[in-house]
Order: structure tokens, then sequence, then C-alpha cells
């Protein structure tokens, strides 16, 4: 039978540590003599070196490939999404609910309105923004001609928005039954929203729910049009000025005073029917107001 292995005190193991650590008879460091830590150093230093340098050079020729100015990839965006100001989400839908004799109620809805217009204000536009723009045509750009190596884009001002610009009415109508509601097309770079030139892509309200309630809808600008002029867009960096056009809806409200309503930008290549995307193409919102 083999002998045991002898039991090593604390002490012992202490010791063998520290000869582990230096082995002044050997001339070793942690098991190793000097001249080995230094090979061994320098391998790793050099290892860690080329294995950066490779990562580095990956990412710049993957950066170098890229288009600072568009995604590679935006095959998930055949139709822009719509929204609608003043943003008031409920549980499924937007819920624009307000009371016309509570200031304070109105009022919330109006100073949504007023913020989201400020980057809109008619001054700021014309001031940084392209004034030549040929209306019901497209403004394709080929080059960089704007200052900074940017490409310009049309100026669109609140006071295009008519009744429902807040320069008439400060209240936007929210202090009666006539509120005005935004609709807004989201950007994708390169879009057109239109086939035919001469046919720009309008909004269109239909009441779902509450016929009966809305006496009349008005667009502003006149038809409820986006013009061809603010598309196509070419991207933040290429276009820092860019704002997307607008349309204003003014609803006359009646009787019960609510309704369920959709818009939908109209074009025979922006789909409204997609099931898995509500708001594509199209927006419904709750509209009500109470007394």
């Amino acid at each position: 039978m083999a002998a045991l292995k002898e039991k090593r005190n604390c002490g012992q193991r202490c010791e063998d540590f520290g000869r582990f650590v230096w082995n002044s008879d050997e001339g070793k460091l942690l098991g190793r003599t000097p001249e080995k830590w230094v090979y061994i150093s320098l391998y790793y230093v050099a290892f860690y070196v080329v294995m950066t340098s490779l990562f580095c050079l990956a990412i710049w020729t993957l950066m170098y490939t890229l288009d600072p100015y568009a995604p590679d990839y935006q095959d998930r965006l055949k139709s822009p999404g719509v929204m609608v100001w003043p943003d008031t989400y409920g549980e499924e839908i937007v819920e624009i609910s307000y009371n016309t004799s509570d200031k304070s109620s109105w009022m919330k809805m109006t100073n949504i309105l007023n913020e989201f217009l400020e980057p809109y204000n008619d001054t700021k536009q014309l001031e940084c923004n392209k004034h030549n723009c040929t209306r019901g045509k497209y403004f394709i750009q080929d080059t960089f001609s704007a200052p900074n190596h940017t490409k310009w884009a049309c100026p669109f001002t609140q006071s295009m928005l008519g009744a429902c610009s807040g320069h008439e009415d400060p209240t936007f109508g929210y202090n009666c039954t006539m509120p005005c509601v935004i609709i807004k097309m989201n950007r994708i770079i390169s879009f057109l929203p239109s086939n035919n030139t001469e046919h720009p892509a309008y909004v269109n309200c239909t009441v779902l729910e509450g016929q009966h309630n809305v006496d009349k809808i008005e667009y502003f600008p006149e038809g409820g049009s986006m013009d061809l002029s603010y598309f196509p867009y070419y991207g933040r960096l290429a276009q820092p000025t860019y704002i997307n056009p607008l349309v204003a809806v003014r609803f006359s409200l009646v009787n019960g005073k609510k309704a369920k309503i959709q818009c939908r930008v109209v074009s025979k290549i922006i789909s409204y029917e997609n099931y898995h995307d509500p708001y594509e193409g199209k927006v419904i919102f709750q509209l009500e107001a109470v007394k």
C-alpha cells in the first residue's frame, strides 16, 4: 500500500507559496525566469497589437463603405407613418378630449400645438430655407449646393395653416367646438409620395363613428395637399433645416360633440390597410368636446 501523503501544516504551505513567488535557487519569479517573462510579455503585446489593428481595420473598412447620408437598408419602410397633434394618447388610439368650459383643459391642447409649431415660425423658416422652390414640382437635388455641404429645403411656414395656424385664433378652436388637429407624414429618405407629378398626395379625413356629430371638415392648406416641392427628403445630415409639410384639419362639432375619425394620406403608392401597423399611411383618433 502506498504511503499516505504527508500532511503539511500552514507554515509549510506558506513557505511553498513564497518559494513559488520567488525561487532564489533557480532565479524564477512565479515559475518563470525573468528572461522567459520578457519573451511571453513581448508575445502578448504583439498579439494584442495585431488583434487591435485588425479590429480597427475592419471598422474603418465598414465605415468607408457606408454612405453617411442614407441608411443602406430601408426595405422595412414601404409607406410612411402618419401622426396627429395634439398627441394625447389613450390606451389604444389618440384621444383628443377637452372641456370648453375649463380653460386649463383646452389650454393644454393649445400649448401642445404651440410647442409643436415652434420650428415652423415664419421668420425662422424664411431665414434658413430656400425661398424660390417651384410649387407642384419635386425638388430634386443632385449636388450639395447649400452652405456647409448640405442641400436646400423648402420652407413651410406656420401661416400656411390658415385658420389653424394659431395666428388668427391663438386657441386653435379649443375654446369652442371647432378644434384644429395637425396631420404630419413621417419622413422616409428619397421617398416620393406620388408617381404623378401633377397630383400631390393629400390628407382626407373620414368620420368612422359619430357622423352626425361632425357638421363640417376644413383643410389647410387648401385641399389638404402636401406640395411636391417638399420631396424628396435627403436625410438629417444632408438637409439639417428640413421640416415636414403639414396639413391642418378643422372640425365643426355639433350635437354629441364626439366622433372617431380616420385621417389618411391619399396616394396610389401609400398603403394604409396594414393590420400590423395601424399608423402606416393613416392615423385614427377620438375627438371629443365636452361642456
